[in-house]
């Protein structure tokens, strides 16, 4: 019988001279909701919220996400109202988990040492216990959790949920697993300074790919008449894919042969002789795009990860990427469209977008 079970039952029932006497019960309730969730609120991490009966805690930044959610940002308060909590005893009867098996998001299993795991993320049988990122702790037939999972999934300053918000309409090849996975090809991308401007520098290259895909629509570059272009023959190794194949690809469009090249070698990759990688490997196109913001200072002065990093501010990061079109009056349309986005993400992650926006 649970407590609370246990305090109705004694307030309710009095033995007075053998008779038993019923009384009103004033049992103690569940806690009172707090205020109801809403789609278009922002919530930051320790809000409080109520929904369908139950109260939740964000455990970081969300919007549009309803309670219980599937990302993890909200934990579970109970029942509130007055409406009753499940009870935590009783048996689980989810499957034992197996190595190599592939487990979606929301599936269930128990582990070896005998405590359930829920997974996060679609994963193919990661181990629950090492990869915190696919799996989180689940309270299941009276057992307490483990220890909590990170606040921030995938040691990325950008959630799932975030990614998502960010890009409402993205194409589906550009996936938020393929951007995690590529994150091991730079570990100093968005993981350098301060918790801002690792934030800053995650919202300054997600603004800038918003803007060279049309907010992670399309893959390749739109206009095939440029194609033909992107060949420079003078180099030493020509274009052994051929005439038209370096065309732009990818979260940053990486274009030219000699760029190509240059990342390929960088990441280890065949690009110079299959650029069609980029257009259908997720994880290489975000490696290539990440390539080029990391070691590319373009027609700026600096890389993006540097303007970034060092103060120097979002206007030089526009200047790497595109510079001599849009940059000293070039197209002020075009670099207002990159800051009101830079803005708007730097708003999704919770911080400011400091000086220099524009170029």
């Amino acid at each position: 019988m649970t407590r609370l079970r246990a305090l109705v039952a004694l307030a309710a029932l009095v033995v007075t001279g053998g008779l038993v006497a019923v009384i009103p019960a004033t049992a103690a309730s569940a806690a009172a909701c707090s205020a109801s969730w809403q789609a278009s609120a922002v919530y930051w991490g320790d809000a409080q919220v109520s929904h369908n009966g139950r109260n939740y805690r964000a455990k970081w930044w969300t919007q549009n996400e309803a309670p219980p959610g599937t990302t993890g940002v909200w934990e579970d308060l109970g029942a509130c109202g007055g409406g009753t909590t499940p009870p935590t005893g009783g048996t689980c009867s989810y499957p034992n988990w197996t190595a190599g098996t592939w487990y979606a998001t929301g599936a269930i299993v128990r582990y070896t040492n005998g405590l359930h795991y829920i997974a996060e993320h679609d994963n193919p049988g990661y181990d629950p216990v090492v990869s915190t990122w696919y799996w989180e702790p689940y309270t299941c037939g009276g057992q307490p959790p483990t220890s909590p999972p990170p606040t921030n999934p995938g040691g990325f300053v950008v959630t799932e949920a975030q990614f998502n918000q960010m890009f409402p309409g993205r194409n589906s090849f550009y996936t938020y697993s393929g951007l995690v996975a590529a994150l091991s090809a730079y570990p100093a991308f968005a993981r350098t300074g301060s918790a801002t401007v690792q934030r800053q520098e995650a919202a300054a290259f997600l603004a800038n790919v918003y803007h060279e895909t049309g907010g992670l629509v399309h893959i390749v570059e739109q206009n095939t008449a440029n194609y033909p272009h992107y060949c420079d023959p003078g180099q030493p190794y020509g274009c052994p894919a051929g005439q038209a194949a370096y065309y732009g690809r990818g979260p940053i469009q990486l274009s030219w042969n000699f760029n190509y090249n240059a990342a390929g070698n960088a990441l280890n990759l065949p690009l110079l002789t299959n650029p069609w990688l980029v257009q259908t490997d997720a994880s290489v196109a975000w490696k290539t795009g990440i390539w080029y913001w990391m070691t590319q200072n373009g027609p700026g002065t600096m890389t993006a990860h540097n303007a970034m990093v060092n103060g120097a501010g979002f206007g030089e990061t526009i200047r790497s990427i595109n510079g001599s079109i849009e940059c000293n009056g070039g197209n002020p349309a075009q670099v207002q469209s990159r800051v009101t986005r830079y803005q708007q993400f730097v708003g999704i992650l919770g911080v400011s977008a400091g000086a220099n926006l524009s170029c």
